[in-house]
């Protein structure tokens, strides 16, 4: 019972994540203002306290170096569904555990947003995001709280239960 619920919990967890991330990848990959203007400011201040040299990069490239990872993240939580199509298909017989998938998942989205987090609110970006004159109300800010903390509860549970079947193997 414990597994299904711990199942069910990653999976709305993956849903949320994968919605998040690649409902952003237009905007990210496209160039698009908002991106830019984000972007822009974390990259004007690392230009200051940091590199220049970083900081004219991550102007230039960060939404897509952050997309990218995304992205990743995002077919990294939703490939266990291709998986249990090819084992149902029988076209291949071994594949990682859902468990092992959602936590390398769950850290490395909790990874992203982290670096999110820390750029909200370090820099001039802020939590609540002003660009030409509309506030996203920090809905930006707390989506990456969200899938930060989730994804950090995500690989802790999924890491309990892969725990419990190592150990089930080694008995």
């Amino acid at each position: 019972m414990k597994n299904r619920i711990v199942a069910i919990f990653s999976w709305v967890v993956v849903l949320w994540t994968a919605k998040v991330f690649l409902s952003s990848l237009p905007y990210k990959f496209s160039g698009h203002p908002d991106t830019q203007h984000i972007f822009g400011i974390i990259g004007a201040w690392m230009q200051d306290t940091v590199s220049t040299g970083l900081g004219q990069w991550f102007i230039n490239n960060g939404a897509i170096a952050v997309g990218s990872f995304e992205l990743l993240a995002s077919l990294l939580l939703l490939s266990p569904i291709v998986f249990w199509v090819l084992k149902k298909f029988n076209i291949v017989n071994n594949v990682p555990s859902r468990a092992l998938i959602h936590a390398l998942g769950g850290l490395l989205s909790a990874g992203v947003m982290a670096g999110a987090i820390f750029f909200h609110l370090v820099t001039p970006l802020g939590i609540e995001v002003l660009h030409n004159g509309v506030s996203d109300g920090g809905s930006l800010f707390y989506a990456a709280v969200s899938i930060f903390v989730l994804g950090i509860i995500s690989a802790t549970v999924n890491g309990s239960i892969l725990r419990e079947q190592c150990k089930n193997i080694s008995k």
